[in-house]
């Protein structure tokens, strides 16, 4: 008898950018080629057309509601869709509709997935409470160690209800083979960097705890000590409604006179050609990274990367000067620390060509061992084949080798 072909609800506020939602992606990619069904509630954004082309059937919903009453009604809608559409599994990624994903599955009797994506900030009993529901799956995945960790230690979660999958790189959309020079140099026009110019790139959206302000910093730095006069940092990132950051930002640009040194340049849609065009990319985060996605994406395009030492980046990230120069694949600084940060741009800089190159080489190595999109896609497939006793994770990926 053929198996049944099993349906899986993954749910997530907003599909506009991050790690969650492009993990989204992949996952419903993945489902898809194994021969499953994957359904998506969001409230939609800009990665809609690209869900969609995966196969998933979206539905438009109001998954980001924090309104009690309102995610009470979710559950039911939940339920219903659950119901009406034979779904097998329940994957929540966002903890607002996590909670309506919880009291749905439990209704309907179907195995509820929670993804732990962030390093959630619980500065209140309420907020731990709050955040307690992306510990409360019937099986939990870590994007990383760290958060594993963190897991365990705030909400006592057993590690046999814990699976570690880290997000996974497309080794074949990031790859530098890939990346033809016009699309490099689009980016680098887009920028308004010249020929000669090597550019310093911070990818984040425009947060504080994102460490935008350390990096202008460190830019001043190097400035007063003469070093990097032909270089351009480059900060990439949507303000997503937080003018009054990126006005405080461009202030301090102002500033330190650094209105050519350094630019904010908006969201950038080609990342893989973005950190083709860098020399160094810089993962600044003063508070800790659950994963990061940047520092890998970087590294898969044979970029090194300087990160701050705390959180998941220690894990993907070889750096000095822990790390022996023939093994390093870029540096770890302390957080909220713009000396160091230029101590390490100043190293990268003194470098020859060839071992930048090298260690670029080694970077995208050690992302493709270890931090692969198969990896995850095919880890994940087998959560939930423990839970549905299916075998999507033994069926062969078509086409992808990534």
């Amino acid at each position: 008898m053929a198996e049944k072909r099993p349906t899986i609800l993954q749910i997530i506020p907003e599909l506009d950018t991050g790690g969650a939602e492009l993990s989204t992606i992949e996952i419903a990619d993945a489902v898809h080629a194994a021969g499953g069904h994957c359904i998506v509630l969001t409230e939609g954004g800009r990665l809609v057309q690209r869900l969609r082309d995966t196969g998933a059937e979206v539905h438009f919903f109001s998954a980001a509601t924090k309104n009690p009453i309102h995610m009470l009604w979710n559950a039911h809608r939940i339920a219903n869709i659950v119901r009406r559409q034979s779904v097998s599994l329940i994957h929540a990624r966002s903890r607002a509709p996590a909670w309506s994903a919880l009291i749905a599955a439990r209704r309907t009797g179907v195995p509820f997935v929670t993804t732990y994506h962030g390093a959630y900030a619980e500065k209140s009993e309420l907020k731990r409470k709050y955040n307690s529901i992306m510990a409360r799956g019937d099986i939990v995945i870590a994007n990383s160690n760290y958060t594993a960790d963190l897991v365990r230690m705030r909400y006592g979660t057993p590690r046999s209800k814990l699976r570690v999958i880290y997000r996974g790189v497309d080794g074949r959309l990031f790859d530098p083979v890939n990346v033809a020079a016009a699309r490099v140099e689009a980016v680098r026009r887009r920028w308004g960097v010249e020929d000669k110019q090597r550019v310093v790139l911070h990818a984040a959206r425009l947060t504080p705890w994102k460490g935008q302000r350390y990096v202008i910093e460190a830019a001043q730095i190097l400035k007063q000590r003469g070093i990097g006069d032909e270089v351009v940092f480059i900060l990439a990132g949507d303000a997503q409604r937080r003018g009054a950051y990126q006005a405080a930002l461009v202030q301090q640009i102002e500033a330190a006179g650094l209105e050519g040194r350094v630019r904010l340049v908006g969201h950038e849609d080609d990342m893989a050609a973005a950190f083709r065009a860098a020399h160094i990319a810089v993962v600044a985060s003063i508070e800790p990274e659950a994963f990061g996605r940047a520092a890998t994406e970087a590294q898969v395009m044979s970029t090194p990367v300087i990160a701050t030492d705390i959180g998941a980046p220690p894990e993907t990230v070889l750096g000095r000067p822990g790390v022996p120069a023939t093994r390093a694949t870029g540096w770890l600084v302390p957080p909220e620390d713009a000396s160091c940060i230029a101590n390490a741009l100043a190293e990268a800089f003194a470098m020859s060509d060839t071992d930048l190159t090298r260690m670029g080489e080694r970077a995208r190595e050690h992302v493709l061992r270890s931090f692969s999109l198969r990896q995850m896609k095919q880890q994940t497939l087998q959560v939930y084949d423990e839970l549905l006793g299916t075998t999507l994770a033994d069926r062969p990926e078509p086409k992808s080798p990534s």
